[in-house]
């Protein structure tokens, strides 16, 4: 998603906060120590299976080895999961060495355990203890569960504010897992995005990120955060990638933010990102080396997880007429008969796809000539005027005709898109001609989460939330018949709960990004009735 500042574009990470306080599972963290290892970047874990789940960490074996650095002996760590906070009935253990090859992250792909069930686990290195994580696994395939609950969250940019939504959810012990939905971490150089005078807290390296050790040290810079920590060591995580854990609008064979004589190769430069992705992310790599992969929540929900960056075609201009060009690609084409075969095969009562970018079509519609160049801006597009978002599903139609035509060709039911990256909440409905909507089909449902902390429209034009906006909100809705509501100005985060009946989506806002102690309140709620294809408003969260 673009969104540079109006400036050019061309122009050793510090112990994490204690996190006792944070974590109530958690045993108090390591200190540096010159002796003596120390787990300065918390737990994690993600995937979770009915069998297993996929366990993180990184150590740091000498004060020295800091991420990105290359340096630091190999260490031996062991790691355990039990059935209570206290260790007292250990279930699994085992060992795995941590080396400089790997910027000392350690992974450990738990099996053996039983389905639906909360565990703790912690690593041990040289005798020193990480803090303890808490995990749930998923539910048996067959089990008819009544239901399943999410949070969801995107696009957190370190130097936009502080990561509270992080926080406000690991306080919750009612979720199953967090979803993330991309942009978890952001690759620009310091004072880029946001300007230098809107910089909340600087991210490190200052540098545009480039190179391994770039995104190592950034990766691991993000990983300091103790609401980020809290959020890891609480619930496990399932997270793809967009385009910032890359480089802005990425696409197969290139970004909008790479040049090729400034930076290097491309493909070098994705491979570093990659690495350091899986090295420091509780993510299974799936086919390709890539994070699409499904996920299962008994016989209620499953869980396509889509990678909506690696095999794209570029980017069309807007009002090039290229949008509509079958030879051009969002998913890829293994990806995408890959996902209809899992839609058209499910045996589940929904089926949620983890999507990047908005599937949903958007007209712009007649917007105030005010609001023309800070959304073009935004969105990456010309500020002239705006037709369509290129980056979205918007810019490649045959794929998105393709896969709602096998929605409704094959009778698919309870089909819920959950999308990031546009830093605005919508509720939407996905018709197959939205011109004609809603005397036409809807094929699915679509509800899209606000960003973390990363800068929406009242923030580009530097003016009061939901005061200019309203006028833009107002031309979006009154052209697309089937967006039920949109929020550009807050940040937070939403809770999914999925039941036999219905879908719902929870949308909960922060009451300052640049406040660490930020409050969370409920904003607004909409849901999806089992067979509907539609959302509707609800007036009242979950409980």
């Amino acid at each position: 998603m673009t969104h540079h500042s109006p400036i050019s574009r061309r122009t050793a990470v510090t112990a994490a906060a204690a996190t006792a306080a944070l974590l109530p599972f958690a045993a108090p963290p390591a200190q540096a120590a010159d002796s003596a290892p120390a787990f300065l970047h918390g737990v994690a874990s993600g995937d979770p299976l009915p069998d297993g789940v996929l366990l993180w960490t990184r150590v740091t074996p000498v004060p020295e080895a800091v991420p990105g650095s290359g340096r630091g002996p190999a260490v031996e760590v062991a790691w355990e999961v039990a059935e209570d906070e206290v260790f007292g009935r250990v279930v699994a253990r085992g060992r795995v060495t941590a080396s400089a090859a790997g910027d000392h992250t350690v992974k450990a792909d738990v099996r053996g355990l039983r389905p639906a069930t909360a565990y703790w686990f912690r690593f041990t290195a040289d005798g020193v203890r990480s803090p303890a994580g808490r995990t749930r696994t998923a539910p048996a395939r067959d089990a008819a569960v009544p239901g399943v609950r999410f949070g969801v969250v995107s696009c957190a940019n370190w130097e936009s504010g502080y990561f509270s939504a992080y926080r406000h959810l690991a306080g919750r012990r009612d979720l199953d897992a967090v979803i993330h939905l991309g942009d978890y971490l952001y690759e620009y150089a310091s004072g880029q995005y946001p300007a230098a005078k809107y910089v909340v807290r600087p991210h490190r390296p200052a540098h545009e990120i480039v190179t391994l050790a770039d995104y190592r040290t950034r990766h691991g810079h993000y990983k300091t955060d103790p609401d980020l920590q809290s959020l890891h060591g609480t619930h496990p995580t399932i997270a793809i990638w967009d385009d910032h854990e890359f480089a802005d609008n990425t696409w197969s064979g290139g970004a909008g933010n790479h040049t090729p004589g400034a930076e290097g190769d491309w493909s070098a430069r994705v491979a570093a990102a990659k690495q350091a992705y899986f090295e420091w992310m509780p993510v299974r790599p799936s086919i390709e080396g890539t994070t699409y992969r499904q996920l299962r929540f008994g016989t209620l929900a499953d869980l396509h997880l889509l990678d909506l960056r690696s095999f794209r075609s570029q980017q069309a201009k807007p009002g090039s007429g290229t949008v509509d060009d079958p030879g051009r690609t969002l998913t890829g084409r293994a990806q995408l008969d890959w996902l209809k075969a899992g839609l058209a095969s499910s045996d589940t009562t929904w089926r949620l796809v983890g999507n990047s970018v908005m599937m949903s079509p958007v007209a712009f519609g007649a917007l105030p000539a005010h609001l023309l160049e800070p959304l073009a801006t935004l969105l990456g597009l010309p500020a002239g005027g705006i037709a369509v978002n290129t980056d979205q599903w918007d810019g490649y139609t045959h794929d998105r005709g393709e896969l709602l035509a096998h929605l409704t060709g094959r009778g698919i039911r309870n089909t819920v898109f959950l999308t990031g990256d546009i830093h605005m909440a919508w509720a939407n409905d996905v018709p197959v001609q939205a011109a004609t909507y809603p005397l036409s089909e809807s094929a699915a449902t679509e509800f899209v989460v606000t960003s973390v902390t990363a800068d929406n429209l009242d923030e580009t034009l530097h003016v009061l939330p939901h005061t200019v906006s309203l006028a833009a909100v107002t031309a979006i809705k009154a052209a697309n018949r089937h967006v039920q509501w949109v929020d550009m100005d807050s940040h937070g985060y939403g809770v999914l709960d999925v039941t036999a009946e219905r879908a719902q989506m929870d949308y909960y806002v922060l009451s300052d990004k640049r406040n660490p102690k930020a409050t969370a309140s409920w904003t607004r709620s909409y849901r999806t009735l089992s067979g509907t294809q539609r959302v509707e408003r609800v007036k009242a969260p979950v409980r």
